[in-house]
């Protein structure tokens, strides 16, 4: 008998219009539009389509998501995801290969680095995530 992971999963032959609210883990592969609201984990797979406004604690993105983002903990986008919407989020991991377009928000709140405001940084992102090195004379 296999145990269940703690995480649940909407796999990529689900498609879903409407709100999902969920508790602590949830996997997506398929089509969402609406809302997503969580204090838990997300995790966007690599065949989502997300068409939605994201509410979470922390969300993972490996696939497709089209909406705004707000996250009160951390925000991560995988390689080959694409992000078009506003992200507001207390840390944000880019890796390099991922599209990011929208505006972001990161403020780390109280668990501060070296903070010399305590302005938030918002940053304006038009293309990939890939980094651009035309800093020629």
């Amino acid at each position: 008998m296999a145990e269940h992971s703690g995480k649940d999963v909407l796999s990529s032959d689900v498609e879903i219009k409407g709100t999902i609210k969920f508790q602590k883990e949830l996997l997506i592969d398929g089509k969402v539009e609406g809302e997503i609201n969580s204090d838990g984990a997300l995790t966007v797979g690599e065949n989502a389509d997300i068409r939605a406004e994201v509410k979470t604690k922390s969300i993972t993105i490996y696939g497709k998501v089209q909406g705004n983002i707000t996250v009160s903990e951390r925000c991560e986008l995988k390689s080959k995801c694409t992000l078009q919407g506003d992200l507001k989020a207390a840390r944000l991991i880019i890796e390099e290969g991922a599209t990011f377009i929208g505006k972001s928000e990161v403020s780390s709140g109280m668990s501060v680095k070296a903070a010399s405001s305590s302005r938030p940084e918002v940053v304006r992102h038009e293309e990939s995530a890939k980094p651009a090195f035309a800093a020629r004379g």
